[in-house]
């Protein structure tokens, strides 16, 4: 009689013991905060008081010198909150851990030593296979703090920037229609026995909603419009006040249009953002109106958008002002670090009290989704099928 057989050995047959984890090791963390290179990005990850509570928190901070100038925040700032600032670029990207507001550049990233934990923006749109190729060379785990998600399955990062955007809007719709080649004149402002200002906002998200309420606190009249009624209802519901809502109906945003001082575009789209105003609906625009293309760095859903710069703005097609300048927030960098600032600290406290980021997003699921490469292995589905590239699940490579 035969005896039956196994694929194990009589020795893996034994039942084992089990190391279970006891308690969770807090660890320090040694932090490294560039001066951003990137054209016009004048923001900073931490405020002086976030770097004072990580340090409190026996945390290092390594700071270079004047990252934080341009946005209203000294190295003697710094420096009194404890962090250690220094010239020497190759340190600060020496850290263990190195964060950032824009990607780094493949400059920077061979600075970058081996398995340093990188936390920055990603911006896909503008990435290249070979900044990918650079992470894995050096196995860094990077982060991205557009994908990190909160408890109510929102982006903190994206929705915290987007209000910015969305106000900064209006005030810039409001500065150009006196200040800009060709305005009309206009006051943003509810005077009496004057015609209130029109805007059409096409888009009701967060940057619509936020451009939604400066308008509509500067006294103008507001036609809100887009594709979901759900998100048309709800933008309703925040603002606290009935409005002209409408779905993209080609009529009435015509309609809308042709008797608009101010329009905002703020429909992202997927890949691309939708083009929904024509340059046949542009024409028919008033002379001296005012575009504000806030989803410019998507491709703009105005057909007659161009990308511009902070430091030229607009220019001019069928006498309308168009304003296409990618990355609002950065006009705003003192108010846009402290919203960073505000998003980053509470995590960066989370990673030390779970003694390093691989428990952080073991206990974490929000932060695992920011996670897009651990340990120079692409971890990110988007980015795989963007670039076609190969990837492995976090969940196989982080129990």
């Amino acid at each position: 009689m035969s005896h039956p057989t196994s694929p194990f050995t009589h020795a893996q047959l034994i039942p084992q013991e089990e190391t279970l984890e006891i308690t969770r090791q807090k660890g320090e963390l040694l932090i490294g905060i560039p001066k951003e290179a990137y054209f016009q990005e004048k923001r900073i990850c931490l405020t002086p008081d976030a770097v004072n509570a990580m340090v409190n928190n026996g945390h290092k901070v390594l700071i270079e010198r004047g990252a934080g100038d341009d946005a209203g925040f000294t190295d003697k700032d710094y420096s009194e909150a404890g962090a250690q600032i220094t010239e020497d670029k190759t340190k600060v990207f020496g850290c263990p851990m190195v964060l950032k507001v824009e990607p780094p550049t493949l400059d920077e990233l061979e600075l970058i030593k081996p398995k340093t934990v990188l936390i920055s923006a990603l911006q896909l749109k503008t990435r290249q296979k070979s900044y990918f190729d650079a992470l894995a060379k050096k196995k860094i785990t990077a982060l991205a703090f557009e994908f990190i998600k909160d408890e109510d399955h929102t982006y903190p990062a994206v929705k915290a920037l987007s209000e910015i955007a969305g106000t900064a809007s209006i005030l810039i719709a409001a500065e150009l229609m006196v200040n800009a080649k060709k305005g009309n004149g206009l006051l943003f402002g509810n005077i009496s026995g004057v015609p209130p200002i029109e805007v059409v906002v096409i888009g009701a998200g967060t940057v619509g909603e936020f451009a939604v309420r400066s308008a509509l606190g500067l006294g103008a009249n507001v036609k809100v419009f887009d594709s979901s009624i759900t998100k048309l209802r709800k933008i309703q519901t925040n603002v606290g006040r009935i409005l002209y809502t409408s779905t993209i109906q080609p009529k009435n945003l015509m309609k809308a249009l042709r008797r608009c001082d101010v329009a905002i575009g703020a429909v992202r789209g997927h890949n691309r953002a939708p083009i929904i105003v024509t340059e046949d609906m542009v024409e028919n625009m008033k002379k001296g109106a005012v575009v504000i293309d806030v989803c410019v760095d998507m491709g703009g859903c105005f057909e007659t958008t161009e990308t511009t710069s902070h430091d030229n703005p607009t220019i001019i097609k069928h006498n309308v002002i168009h304003y296409g300048v990618p990355n609002i927030p950065a006009r705003y960098p003192k108010t846009a670090s402290i919203s960073i600032s505000n998003i980053f600290t509470p995590y960066l406290l989370e990673i030390a009290e779970s003694g390093g980021l691989e428990n952080a997003v073991r206990f974490d699921n929000g932060l695992k989704n920011g996670l897009y490469f651990y340990r120079g292995i692409l971890t990110n589905k988007a980015i795989a099928d963007w670039f076609d590239m190969s990837y492995s699940d976090i969940n196989l490579l982080i129990f």
